[in-house]
């Protein structure tokens, strides 16, 4: 199933995407819910970032194609990147005037269910809702130079999340690809990641409970590019869809 979250007029709802049709959905997306007959077009109404996360966890140096020079970790390393920085699909990625280089990382992005906390990595998939397609937006002069990334990977615009969430999906066996106006510059499959989805949220669990809604940037592979003014970028992922985004210096 694919869930996407719409606005029509001045409703909000999400609803069930199938093909070019969608239907709504009445019911909590984290709990119980049924699929309506009442229908729309895709071109019918805008589409809002998936869920609404109450943090976004993300992942450092989780592919080995881009590891470089790195050491690769022991550990999952994770930072958070805010909600404030959530952009929808067709959404303009703002490049800050003194920024300097800003890069793209497209991503699969985990979508939680259930409060989690403490849970182990067997069962940590029982806890996940879907899946979808993020980029993680990176500012890497702020991120070599300031003592935290906050604004390196926080900037309004630095978090495009969507089409949909896919639920029923194998994370750990899905194509990855992200596209700069048209050309292919980032492929790979998830089963390259170094810390599996499991062992991401089991691991952070420990330490931070999970809430529905909470997203998870699983990482990004090999080296990624500069974003510039007029660029467009789209990120897909098998079963999900593909996440497109404008560039805009202004």
């Amino acid at each position: 199933m694919r869930i996407a979250r719409f606005k029509v007029g001045e409703k909000i709802a999400y609803e069930s995407l199938e093909g070019d049709l969608l239907k709504e959905i009445q019911g909590s997306i984290y709990d119980q819910f049924v699929v309506t007959d009442v229908s729309y077009r895709l071109d019918e109404v805008e589409l809002l970032v998936p869920c609404t996360p109450s943090k976004m966890l993300a992942m450092a140096l989780n592919y080995p194609s881009h590891l470089s020079s790195f050491k690769a970790p022991s550990q999952p390393e994770i930072f958070l990147k805010t909600p404030s920085a959530l952009l929808p699909p067709g959404g303009t990625i703002a490049l800050p005037r003194e920024a300097g280089r800003v890069d793209y990382e497209g991503e699969l992005v985990v979508v939680m269910k259930k409060k989690a906390k403490h849970v182990s990595p067997e069962e940590a998939l029982d806890y996940v809702l879907g899946y979808t397609c993020g980029n993680d937006v990176s500012a890497r002069e702020w991120q070599k130079k300031d003592m935290q990334w906050w604004r390196a990977k926080s900037s309004d615009t630095f978090a495009p999340l969507g089409p949909c969430i896919a639920t029923d999906l194998d994370p750990a066996n899905l194509g990855l690809e992200l596209r700069l106006n048209g050309e292919v510059k980032q492929r790979t499959n998830t089963s390259q990641l170094i810390f599996d989805v499991s062992t991401i949220i089991s691991f952070a669990s420990r330490v931070m409970t999970l809430e529905p809604g909470d997203a998870i940037f699983t990482g990004t592979p090999g080296t990624p590019e500069p974003l510039k003014d007029g660029d467009v970028v789209e990120v897909e992922i098998e079963g999900i869809g593909v996440l497109k985004n404008l560039v805009s210096s202004r």
